[in-house]
């Protein structure tokens, strides 16, 4: 893969410079209200990325909760329990709920009245896809594609503009044999980076590993590297020595198939990929790489993105 950015070192702006114009505080590290200009962003960004999409696919618009089954069986609880939210509600007749109420309103804990719902906010927007194309039977010969998006959530609170707790993701999901995904991400890696040229962006690809959670989640990483099931678009948003992953380039094997009994008609298990889309990410790097005058910006990057 690519070890170098594309182009020489450049002067960034400040994130912090810039973040008036962009993202205003709410009071919660990771959680902004967004301003009209970075809105107008990625308006841009998400019609760019709908010109690539390619024929046959699918495209599904998620909201920002999901089952808690779900997320369950799909094993994200054992490698990312640190990231996971649920959604808790107040349970019970009107007098056990009214009684968390006065409790408040005396100056107490009301919390202690919550319990857990039977959803989840959505950590990845592709993972509610794949119980969804297992409901409908077989997987064709072909295989399947999906655009899908929502807003997810990950708790990881930090004052880094560019590691949010609440953020939107694009992906890019196909379902089928192990070589129809690995030629989908191929496809993909190269389709990233004639993206992140057109948008002037100074980028690199390099091999990842997801942040799995605890000891086993160390060797589950090595392996995701040893197998290269993980590439990354890397972008300096800060600096160019910690560049932000904006997309990223995922191959799962037969671990998604497996779980939900993804099959063709011959009853092979089917492998999956996604190429995922950070927005907020893919926004703040071209703020900090361009400003935050649009007339300022490269006339090709304007026209990409028709701001």
């Amino acid at each position: 893969m690519n070890l170098a950015f594309k182009k020489p070192a450049q002067a960034l702006r400040s994130l912090d410079s810039i973040a008036e114009a962009l993202l205003l505080p709410s009071g919660i590290d990771g959680v902004y209200a967004r301003t009209a200009i970075f809105e107008k962003v990625i308006d841009g960004l998400a019609d760019l990325i709908s010109s690539y999409r390619e024929d046959k696919t699918e495209v599904l618009r998620f909201p920002p909760v999901m089952s808690r089954r779900q997320i369950e069986k799909s094993g994200y609880l054992k490698s990312f329990p640190h990231f996971l939210g649920c959604i808790c509600c107040l349970h019970g007749d009107e007098r056990e709920i009214q009684a968390n109420v006065e409790r408040y309103e005396a100056g107490g804990d009301w919390t202690g009245g919550l319990s857990a719902a039977d959803l989840v906010l959505s950590p990845a927007a592709c993972y509610p896809v794949y119980p969804l194309a297992a409901s409908r039977g077989h997987v064709p010969a072909e295989g399947l594609i999906f655009d899908v998006a929502c807003d997810c959530f990950r708790r990881e609170p930090s004052k880094m503009l560019d590691r949010l707790q609440s953020f939107r993701m694009r992906e890019y999901v196909r379902i089928g044999t192990p070589a129809q995904v690995q030629n989908f991400r191929s496809r993909w890696i190269k389709r990233g980076e004639r993206l992140a040229a057109q948008l002037g962006l100074n980028y690199r690809i390099d091999q990842a590993s997801d942040p799995f959670f605890g000891r086993g989640g160390k060797l589950m990483a090595m392996s995701q590297v040893e197998q290269a099931l993980k590439f990354e678009l890397l972008v300096p948003i800060h600096s160019e020595q910690e560049p932000t992953a904006c997309v990223s380039f995922n191959y799962h094997r037969e671990h998604f198939g497996a779980t939900w009994n993804l099959c063709n008609a011959s009853g092979q298990i089917a492998h999956t990929g996604c190429v995922a889309f950070g927005m907020d990410r893919l926004a703040l790097a071209l703020f900090a790489t361009h400003g935050v005058e649009f007339a300022q910006w490269p006339t090709r990057v304007r026209q990409a993105l028709m701001v």
